[in-house]
């Protein structure tokens, strides 16, 4: 125990901003992944649905069966992580984790850029496999490292975000500038060539990290093992999982996996993995509902396992994460459908004065960050020069290579009679307003007016609907092929952020303050799979746009999300007095 303490210690006495160098290796790490995971993202739908005939075509699918795609892989990102996650804490570590994740997600990104339909599946395919490693095993190693320094981790995770922000606002507005204005496999290849860099620049950091993040020796989970058994906690009381339990969870596993494939395999490829059906009912509904009806078995039975306060807790965390599915089922139209919103129906031509005031404000957006992340480069490499200095080249020939396509972006706007605001320009809102309000909503809830955790969910709900309401009343009788002002995205851009600064950390925190420390890591799986239901949702439903928009109207279909997370979140804050009862004091 004293040798961790004084490795952690030491660790401690190679500072940037007062937080330990192997911090910001991380940060830059995770803005690298970020950068090439938002870049990839923002392309993907739009590259499917362009048409042939364009100047820079695309597959000309339909987006009903380009959101199939796309709803199947963000779903199946937020599942892999539970499997990455135990692989990491017992075989290979987090580090390496990281590494392997890295890796294979640089090979997705080069496939990808190939522009064929097989290197496009193959790249999904190794995405979501990377991704399984590096995601949930970069916060472990955050977490192990502030093991012993509780009180500095607010502030190192606050860090951290700002890196997963800054890599999605960079990656969506040069790898979405770079695709639309020169070619598509330029964006993907971009998105690629940071993966590697990225991952080069963690790598050769690991001096730095002494024993953090290895793989934890047979003593350590004898320990851990040993200090739970005799623990005379109810709350560190172990729940085996029994082989009935086993069954169940492999049933749904399979079935939910299966009928995620099944979507766009049956709609692109025309093959159905359950042809079959009863009654009214087709074989992918009759699969799911017995997967569904197996799943809440498995929960019922584990529940009433455990002693009433703890039961009653994780029943809190269960019905946050049933709300939670409807915020990301309206928020994640920002991958599919607001895309095709702002590519087809946007008036995004710019000429004149107009022009010049665009330029501005995007030079301000583009080089602010730049300047002040560049600065905080050169504040790591002063403390870890001699340590890890072929990190810290890797570092510098990224923000080099960052600063050229910057550049060169600014001056061909700049020297442009008129131009066309990329549709990919508008996702970086998202990531620009968390930066700019982030720490404003962590005051008030700091403060006197802090609500409780049902209201916040309400209010998030709430004020995101009200961003799609705004779509909803710009786009209301306007008339086919007539373009709305590009005022009504960016006012929707700000709600959406604003709700989801309400809602989104808040359930992360919840997880954490009502589960026992035993039971964390299962929980954060039920966690992750209502994100993954409530994405594959999104990009389900977002992908009928175009049926919904030619049957009714463009208004019409903003309005579904708009009624919908209005009435769930006064569903959830009505629910408010007995949510309170069930989490049993905690706030």
């Amino acid at each position: 125990m004293s040798e961790d303490t004084t490795a952690e210690q030491n660790f401690f006495k190679s500072t940037v901003l007062g937080h330990p160098s192997g911090l910001f290796v991380l940060f830059f790490t995770e803005m690298w992944e970020r950068f090439s995971f938002y870049g990839m993202r923002v392309l993907l739908i739009q590259f499917l649905t362009m048409t042939l005939l364009s100047d820079n075509p695309g597959w000309g699918w339909s987006a009903e069966n380009a959101g199939a795609l796309y709803g199947t892989y963000a779903m199946l990102l937020y599942i892999t992580p539970i499997f990455g996650g135990i692989i990491a804490d017992k075989y290979i570590g987090y580090r390496w984790a990281v590494v392997v994740g890295a890796i294979i997600m640089t090979l997705g990104h080069a496939a990808m850029a190939l522009d064929t339909p097989l290197m496009l599946y193959i790249g999904l395919g190794l995405l979501v496999a990377g991704t399984g490693f590096f995601k949930p095993n970069m916060t472990s190693i955050l977490s192990e490292m502030y093991k012993k320094f509780p009180e500095k981790k607010d502030g190192a995770y606050t860090i951290f975000y700002m890196g997963v922000n800054a890599g999605a606002f960079f990656g969506m507005m040069l790898c979405g500038y770079l695709a639309e204005k020169i070619g598509w496999h330029w964006g993907f290849g971009l998105a690629g060539i940071f993966m590697l860099l990225g991952t080069a620049q963690f790598w050769l950091a690991k001096p730095l990290f002494g024993n953090i993040g290895e793989v934890p020796t047979k003593e350590k989970k004898l320990a851990v093992a040993t200090a739970n058994a005799a623990s005379n906690n109810e709350d560190d009381k172990p729940n085996p999982f029994t082989m009935v339990d086993y069954v169940l969870i492999a049933i749904t596993t399979v079935i939910g996996l299966l009928y995620a494939i099944n979507d766009p395999l049956s709609k692109i490829a025309k093959i159905n993995l359950f042809p079959f059906s009863y009654g009214s009912l087709d074989g992918p509904s009759l699969a799911i509902l017995v997967a569904l009806v197996a799943f809440i078995f498995l929960i019922v039975s584990r529940l009433s396992r455990y002693t009433k306060i703890i039961r009653d807790r994780m029943i809190a965390v269960i019905i946050f994460a049933f709300f939670t599915i409807f915020f990301w089922m309206s928020f994640e139209q920002g991958a599919s459908s607001l895309v095709i919103f702002a590519r087809d129906n946007v008036d995004r031509a710019l000429e004149g004065s107009a022009l010049t005031a665009f330029n501005i404000v995007n030079t301000l957006l583009t080089i602010v960050p730049l300047v002040i992340i560049s600065w905080v480069l050169i504040l790591l490499g002063k403390q870890t020069w001699t340590k890890i200095p072929g990190s810290n080249i890797v570092l510098a020939i990224c923000f080099l290579g960052v600063w050229a396509v910057a550049i060169w972006m600014l001056y061909k706007e700049y020297t442009a009679e008129s131009s066309e605001i990329t549709v990919s320009w508008f996702s970086i809102l998202n990531s620009f307003f968390i930066i700019t309000f982030a720490s404003l909503v962590s005051k008030v809830w700091d403060s006197k007016y802090n609500p409780p955790a049902a209201v916040k969910y309400g209010m998030g709900l709430i004020v995101m609907a009200i961003g799609f309401g705004l779509l909803a009343y710009g786009s209301h009788g306007v008339a086919e092929g007539v373009k709305v002002s590009m005022i009504w995205l960016i006012l929707a851009y700000l709600f959406h952020t604003l709700g989801e600064l309400c809602l989104s950390p808040v359930g992360l925190s919840y997880v954490s303050k009502l589960v026992p420390a035993r039971m964390i890591a299962f929980m954060f799986g039920m966690w992750y799979l209502a994100i993954a239901v409530g994405n594959k949702l999104a990009a389900v439903i977002g992908g009928q746009i175009e049926n919904i928009t030619n049957q009714y109207s463009l208004s019409t279909f903003f309005l579904i999300f708009t009624v919908v997370p209005i009435v769930a979140g006064l569903l959830v804050m009505l629910l408010n007095p007995f949510l309170k009862k069930l989490m049993h004091g905690v706030k």
